[in-house]
């Protein structure tokens, strides 16, 4: 999951980009634009769609693992995703309203803050969160003994710790730059980088530094950590014959491809709005709302991945229940094809190697 601290002064009709040398926003004024429009709509139906899904799946898996599952390491890092998840969710009426509403804020300037600043702590937590269970796997694959005794429960709830206080610093410029500013009988929730001082230049720097330090620790360095890991699984499963099945890899490339799809878009406009002068600002009209759209749908997908590529999926029989729990458990999820690496690579089992 998404923030919504990309430049929502694109997301207005008469808005064209923050202002550095006022607490205000910047107005040219144009006719209105129809794509910005049918931009606005689209995205508020993918976000009540994305609320519903996300709610509905993120607290189904929150309710198994909490009441139906044995505490493990897989477990522990499945809540804690599926928890960021629901919080962002919780929170996505808000958006929902003010996108509705033609981007006017009627809830107050601190609700304008814990906003965003939740709605960022869902990115940080969720990509840290990814990338620390693509580590994990790989770390089982490749050292399946020492991951036998040392990936404990305690050590797994020590990091979400750290994981949790690494998103919230990564989050804190919401609580410090988020605001609000009455215009043309609206209230607009912005990114204010300018605060009190009439330097244009700090803001400029101010807004670079948020926009690329989001790029860089909610995106690239994510992304690369994530397909280094699954592809260093790949190569050792392969070097040991083991890959009798593509379905493995099928979901490897599942995961990556999901989530590179859902935030490349959006990380890539967000990263050029630091360039703004230099591109059309009806580019960031139409495209920042539906590409954050876009991203706020990884938020529900993580449940529906668990079920339509879990091994059980073709065996109708089977309960979306128990798709579940068959799928975020280390006991049962673990494929014949894991069971045969290990048992090759030494005697003993390695349950707690999955691939979902």
């Amino acid at each position: 999951m998404e923030t919504y601290n990309a430049s929502d002064e694109y997301f207005l009709d008469n808005y064209d980009d923050y202002d550095y040398n006022f607490s205000t926003v910047s107005v040219k004024q144009e006719p209105p634009h129809d794509g910005r429009n049918i931009a606005r709509i689209l995205s508020v139906a993918i976000y009540s769609i994305t609320c519903i899904l996300g709610i509905l799946g993120n607290g189904l898996v929150i309710v198994i693992i909490t009441f139906k599952m044995k505490k493990s390491v897989n477990a522990i890092w499945f809540l804690n995703l599926a928890v960021a998840d629901f919080l962002f969710n919780a929170f996505l009426p808000l958006n929902i309203a003010y996108t509705a509403m033609h981007y006017h804020w009627v809830f107050g300037a601190a609700m304008c803050k814990l906003n965003s600043f939740l709605l960022n702590l869902n990115l940080y937590t969720s990509v840290l969160l990814l990338t620390i269970i693509s580590f994990d796997r790989c770390i089982s694959v490749v050292f399946p003994v020492w991951a036998q005794n040392h990936r404990t429960t305690k050590l797994a709830c020590l990091v979400c710790i750290v994981l949790w206080v690494v998103g919230f610093g990564l989050s804190s410029p919401s609580l410090v730059f988020r605001d609000t500013v009455p215009h043309l009988g609206k209230v607009i929730c912005f990114n204010n980088y300018s605060l009190s001082t009439s330097d244009p230049a700090l803001g400029f720097a101010r807004h670079g530094t948020v926009n690329i330090l989001r790029f860089l620790a909610g995106f690239a360095i994510p992304v690369i950590i994530i397909t280094v890991c699954y592809m260093v699984i790949i190569f050792k499963l392969k070097r040991n014959r083991l890959a009798k099945s593509k379905k493995p890899f099928k979901i490897i490339v599942a995961i990556i491809v999901t989530f590179f799809l859902c935030w490349c878009p959006y990380q890539v406009l967000n990263l050029l709005e630091t360039q703004h002068d230099r591109i059309s600002h009806l580019v960031f009209a139409t495209g920042i709302p539906l590409t954050t759209a876009l991203a706020a749908v990884s938020s529900c997908m993580n449940p529906i991945l668990y079920v339509f590529m879990g091994r059980d999926f073709k065996k109708f029989k089977v309960t979306i229940l128990s798709r579940l729990v068959n799928t975020l458990s280390e006991d049962t999820a673990h494929s014949s094809l894991t069971q045969r690496s290990f048992s090759k690579m030494s005697s003993m089992t390695e349950k707690e190697t999955t691939f979902l």
